[in-house]
């Protein structure tokens, strides 16, 4: 079922291991959403059953009660190297930002601090690139700064997969190897490979979660979608956003650009 799968999936195993081999020290940032746990299917699917690197959560610890819970589970049965980085509180976050956007920018902060104790040089993430309209300028290696600022207008040459992983000191790079993979393809390759995911994106009293995000930021959309096939029926017919439960989305025309250029993923 679906073999175009089998070359979308193909293509992240070559970029995960690429970056395990050119960056070191390497971690991966696990939000506990249905991308970067797909991503995670595939990390340990390269590496026969194992993860090698850090895999750390930007803990706000407003994340909804069921994602802790996943979070446990998948880490004592998968055995995996699981690390929680406690992010700053709202209230030390630029207060001309607009409300929900503060809140969010508290993980800008929290990956800001890992980087500078751990200093790692490279950092996996479940981004993809028709989530949003600033991730689709993003490049699949993405060199930021120390501090986390991404010049979007100023990114390396991606062709036939060469891509640049040598940085100056100072930079770390971003490494996103589901950027060519859509919200309906993460689903039916879940689907697929039987991959457990968060019960909340799951329809209970005709609503449900698109994206999962903090608690006091996210919130759930209209839909009747209560089985994994309900949802990949509902992806193939809906003009219903993705973010559309994202608060930050809502607030000013720049509000995620800004966060996107000073580090948020």
């Amino acid at each position: 079922m679906y073999q175009y799968l089998d070359d979308l999936e193909s293509r992240s195993l070559y970029i995960i291991r690429e970056a395990y081999k050119r960056v070191d020290p390497l971690a991966m940032l696990w939000s506990i959403g249905k991308d970067s746990t797909a991503l995670l299917w595939m990390v340990r699917k390269a590496f026969y059953g194992r993860v090698p690197f850090p895999l750390v959560l930007l803990d706000t610890e407003m994340e909804l009660d069921e994602v802790y819970a996943f979070r446990d589970k998948l880490v004592k049965d998968w055995d995996l190297p699981m690390k929680s980085e406690l992010c700053p509180p709202e209230e030390d976050m630029d207060k001309t930002l607009p409300p929900a956007t503060r809140a969010a920018m508290r993980k800008t902060e929290g990956l800001r601090n890992l980087l500078e104790k751990e200093k790692y040089r490279g950092i996996i993430a479940g981004i993809r690139r028709d989530e949003q309209a600033m991730r689709a300028k993003e490049r699949v290696f993405s060199p930021r700064t120390l501090d986390g600022d991404w010049d979007y207008k100023d990114q390396p040459a991606e062709f036939w997969d060469q891509y640049k992983t040598e940085f100056p000191d100072g930079c770390h790079v971003r490494i996103h190897p589901l950027l060519h993979w859509t919200e309906l393809d993460i689903w039916r390759y879940t689907k697929r490979e039987n991959i457990p995911y968060v019960s909340l994106y799951l329809a209970k009293d005709g609503k449900r979660y698109r994206s999962l995000g903090e608690k006091n930021i996210t919130f759930p959309v209209d839909s009747e979608a209560a089985t994994i096939d309900d949802i990949i029926h509902e992806l193939e017919t809906t003009k219903t956003a993705e973010r559309s439960g994202r608060a930050m989305d809502k607030e000013t025309e720049d509000s995620f650009e800004r966060l996107r250029a000073s580090g948020y993923m």
